[in-house]
Formats: C-alpha cells, structure tokens, sequence
C-alpha cells in the first residue's frame, strides 16, 4: 500500500516504468501532494460482492484529490473528476465511484462486470 503522514506536504512514491527504455523499468517517481491545512489522508476498508476485501486510501490535498485502490497485485492512483452525485475516480480504464457508504468498481471497456462494495466502519485517519 501505498502511505502518506498527514503533513503539509505529501509525497507520492510510484513504481513505473518511464520511457521506453529497459534501463528505466521499474524506475521510481516522486510526485509531490499539497495537503494544506485542510488537507486530510484516511483509509476506509470496504468488503465487496464478488467476496474480496478493499483497502481505499483517499489523499484529499489542496489542489488534488485521489484514491489508492490495489487492484490485481498493483497499486493504482485513481483520480477525482466532476460527479453528478457522490465522488467519481478514475485510473485507466477503472471508474471508482462512491456515494455514502456505498461504492462502484467499474472497468468501462466492459470485459469484467461492475462490483459493489460497502464502507466497513469509520474512516482510518493518518
């Protein structure tokens, strides 16, 4: 899982791979977050219906919001965009929308059908 402290300034460390070059595979990149004062880091455990357990991480900073969600053995950043209702993140292919204590899994080509999940107690502050 990926971590964060609550702090002024966040730093997000990725595995990834840059370029197109074996030499870069697997090179690390640091991204840096903004918090702020109001800035809040908190991890909410979720079960879900196909029988599996998530452990979201959502980094609320100034001027960037994102869940972590593992998925398939990686660590994938989803970012928020504009929702009609509820908190709607994306990465790649993957949609993660959430409305109280309930939420979506989506893959939007299609090949894997949408899964529910329910927030499992309170939020988990850092």
């Amino acid at each position: 899982m990926i971590s964060f402290s609550q702090t002024a300034l966040a730093t997000l460390v990725l595995a990834t791979t840059i370029g197109a070059g074996s030499a870069m595979s697997g090179a690390a990149l640091s991204v840096p977050v903004t918090l702020g004062q109001a800035g809040t880091v908190f991890t909410v455990q979720h079960s879900c219906s196909d029988g599996t357990g998530l452990s979201v991480q959502y980094v609320n900073g100034e001027a960037n919001t994102l869940a972590l969600i593992p998925l398939k053995g990686e660590e994938l950043i989803f970012v928020n965009v504009i929702s009609g209702s509820g908190a709607r993140y994306v990465s790649g292919a993957h949609t993660w929308w959430t409305k109280g204590d309930e939420a979506t899994l989506r893959d939007e080509t299609g090949q894997a059908e949408p899964i529910t999940c329910t927030a499992k107690g309170a939020p988990t502050y850092k």
